[in-house]
């Protein structure tokens, strides 16, 4: 445990944030959300008023070792826990950032960044948001031909994706929303879920709450899965949907009619740029919802301790998909009842992202695909298979991580069909809690895979994977002699 003085010298003294981490507010802040509590409750537990707290949350107040103890006490955490910092994830996306061969000619080291970061947050953030908009801005030239707007240009100017504006809040309220726990709470008891057949009770809690009626997608409707009307009252899934993908459907609809005050709430707080952000939100918050109403967060947490994380398991005994469970897993934060801290991430066949979520401390990259040696890459090779991974990363950490591929099956014969992997993985002192970690020896040192977060922020010159010069070494290259990569010397 970190000691009192260490962890109360990084709060900010009277003035403001003077060259110290601004991180505790923040993280007061998004304890006192997880748990769906205003300012005023917690600064009545804490024994200090609203606006002392207010003052806290935004780093210009001291935090105090008694207010420390008794947030720690509140929150059922290490006082080591209160004090974590996102310090390692903001360092890391920086270097991603600084990967871009816009900074080819810059001499860049992690040391730099670590500096930044560790000195000035607050600007270290401010540059990775610059970036995040220039990359859009290049990007969306390219696909439509047009010069990159400037800041005198009458259009909006574009800023972070709204994919990526929802993953950095989903990440920043460490995925777990305790107003849509309870909301889904409620929904269970009034629509007694619990029973043998879930579509049933929700079709009627839907018809007698919200006078939906549920019925089937027209059979020449195949460009949807699920369509609300909320004109005529009627709620179409398609008869292609298996029963967990059907029941998942009517969950959602549920979350945006019965949850509607506490998913608009969440919204608003989410500072978002554009109204396609908001829109990505509230299908995020719905889907959770969706996912807290069919697993319920005490008998799922039972089951999941129980099975010792086994997702198979979990799925068959929710009646819900391989990657709905596992993203149930990664939301499993409640104080004083919580589950293995999980990272998820899922991945398509060609390497894209398009779900990334961290509480094991891995970071995953905000653009384009993460290392090739990741296991969610590797469990394409063996569809349907659990695909275990023990890996490293250049820093030392280590992971224990598993990998399966998932198919999305939208018609019949001759459609397309999609493959994903989802990988999910934890610190490795957690490895023991896992079912997968069975008969493994996590102590031997070959089982033990070196991996890195990209090729252009990855330090490792021994990889025969590389796939782009690293960032922080010169590139180094000889006509007469191959190495085991196009980027990797071969010189003595």
């Amino acid at each position: 445990m970190a000691s009192l003085d260490a962890i109360a010298a990084n709060s900010p003294n009277n003035d403001g944030p003077k060259g110290d981490s601004p991180k505790l507010g923040g993280r007061i802040r998004r304890l006192r959300r997880q748990e769906g509590m205003s300012q005023a409750a917690l600064a009545g537990e804490l024994g200090i008023s609203a606006s002392y707290l207010n003052l806290i949350e935004h780093n210009r107040r001291n935090l105090t070792v008694p207010l420390l103890i008794k947030l720690a006490e509140r929150f059922d955490l290490e006082l080591s826990e209160i004090a974590e910092s996102d310090e390692g994830r903001l360092s890391a996306d920086l270097m991603e950032a600084f990967g871009d061969d816009l900074f080819g000619d810059i001499d860049l080291t992690n040391t730099d960044v670590r500096d930044l970061v560790t000195s000035n947050a607050t600007v270290a953030r401010a540059v990775l948001a610059l970036y995040d908009r220039y990359r859009n801005m290049r990007e969306d030239a390219a696909v439509t031909g047009a010069r990159p707007a400037s800041a005198g240009d009458d259009a909006t100017v574009s800023d972070r994706l709204p994919s990526e504006q929802v993953s950095d809040f989903l990440q920043a309220r460490a995925n777990h929303f305790a107003e849509l726990e309870e909301a889904a709470e409620r929904v269970n008891h009034d629509s007694s879920l619990s029973g043998e057949d879930p579509f049933r009770a929700m079709a009627t809690f839907l018809s007698n709450t919200f006078d939906v009626r549920v019925s089937d997608l027209p059979e020449d409707d195949n460009r949807a899965v699920r369509r609300f009307d909320p004109d005529k009252g009627v709620l179409h899934l398609s008869k292609m949907l298996r029963a967990d993908s059907r029941n998942f459907q009517a969950a959602h609809q549920i979350g945006l009619l019965a949850a509607e005050r506490e998913i608009n709430l969440l919204v608003e707080e989410g500072d978002f740029t554009d109204d396609d952000a908001r829109r990505l939100a509230r299908i995020a918050l719905a889907n959770y919802f969706a996912g807290a109403l069919l697993m319920p967060y005490d008998a799922f947490h039972k089951a999941a301790r129980h099975h010792r994380y086994d997702v198979e398991l979990l799925q068959h005994r929710f009646g819900v998909s391989f990657e709905q469970a596992c993203h149930r897993l990664t939301t499993l934060q409640r104080p004083r009842k919580r589950g293995v801290p999980f990272h998820l991430l899922r991945s398509d066949i060609a390497g894209n992202i398009s779900k990334r979520f961290s509480l094991s401390g891995i970071h995953i990259p905000r653009h384009g695909g993460a290392c090739p040696r990741w296991n969610v890459y590797t469990a394409f090779l063996q569809p349907g298979a659990i695909n275990v991974q023990i890996s490293k990363m250049p820093d030392g950490q280590t992971f224990f991580c598993i990998a399966r591929t998932v198919l999305k099956n939208s018609g019949g014969f001759g459609e397309p069909r999609s493959y994903l992997s989802i990988g999910l993985g934890c610190e490795m002192s957690h490895a023991g809690e896992l079912v997968y970690a069975d008969g493994i020896n996590l102590d031997r040192p070959e089982r033990i895979v070196p991996i890195g977060v990209s090729c252009r922020t990855c330090p490792r010159m021994d990889c025969a994977q590389r796939a782009f010069p690293p960032v922080a070494h010169a590139l180094e290259t000889d006509e007469n002699t191959r190495g085991v990569s196009a980027y990797v010397s071969a010189r003595e």
